[in-house]
C-alpha cells in the first residue's frame, strides 16, 4: 500500500448523504474479487444516462475535475452493505481521500485497509468546502494527514478527525497483517513465555 501523507489536487464535490455502497459500486459490477475494472462502475447510476452514455451533470464527468484525487461528500458515506469492492473502485478510480462529517463503520475500516483516507470533518466545514469547491472548481486543494488539516489556497485551514491507529497505518502504508507482522518478534516472544 501506498503510504499517504498529503495530496494537493481539486476536489470533486458529491453533495448527497447516505451514500450506500451499492451507490458507489452497484452489485452487477461485483462479479470478481479482483481489484482491477471496478472504476468503471463507479457511481454507475449516476454517471451514467439510461442509454449508456455519461451524464455531463455529473461531477466525475466534468472535465473540470479531471484527476482529481479527493472527494468531498455529506453524512453517512459508505452505508448499506460491507462490500469492499467500493474501496477498491474509488481507489482504483484514483481518489487518495473521502471528506464527509461522518461514515458507515465498516467503510472506514476497508478505507484505511486500503489506503483510502476517510477525513471526518465538521459539518460546517463540508458546507464551507462545498462553497469554496462552487466558486472555484477544479482549483486545487492539500489534504495533509500529517497535520489532520484541509488547506485551501486562500489560506483558510479546516482541521479533521481521524482515529491515531489509522493515521499510524495510512501514514506508513500498512493494513493491519502489514502491522502485526512488524510485531511479530514480540508476538512469538509473547507465544514462547507462555508455552504455545
Amino acid at each position: 500500500m501506498q503510504p499517504f501523507t498529503r495530496v494537493t489536487t481539486p476536489i470533486v464535490p458529491l453533495p448527497r448523504e447516505d451514500v450506500n455502497t451499492d451507490d458507489i459500486i452497484p452489485a452487477r459490477y461485483l462479479k470478481g474479487t479482483d481489484k482491477r475494472g471496478l472504476a468503471q462502475g463507479l457511481f454507475a447510476r449516476w454517471r451514467y444516462r439510461d442509454d449508456g452514455t455519461p451524464d455531463p451533470t455529473f461531477p466525475l464527468n466534468d472535465p473540470r475535475y479531471a484527476g482529481a484525487r479527493i472527494l468531498l461528500t455529506g453524512a453517512n458515506f459508505g452505508s448499506g452493505s460491507s462490500r469492499e469492492h467500493a474501496v477498491w473502485a474509488l481507489t482504483e478510480w484514483g481518489f487518495r481521500a473521502v471528506l464527509a462529517p461522518s461514515f458507515a463503520d465498516i467503510f472506514y475500516n476497508n478505507a484505511v485497509q486500503n489506503g483510502l483516507l476517510p477525513a471526518r470533518l465538521a459539518p460546517d466545514a463540508v458546507a464551507a468546502l462545498f462553497a469554496w469547491v462552487e466558486a472555484h472548481p477544479g482549483a486545487a486543494v492539500t489534504v495533509d494527514l500529517v497535520d489532520r488539516q484541509v488547506r485551501l489556497p486562500t489560506g483558510e485551514v479546516y482541521a479533521f478527525d481521524l482515529d491515531p491507529f489509522a493515521r499510524e497505518r495510512l501514514l506508513e502504508g500498512a493494513d493491519d497483517l502489514d502491522y502485526l507482522l512488524r510485531h511479530l518478534p514480540q508476538v512469538e516472544a509473547y507465544e514462547r513465555r507462555w508455552g504455545k
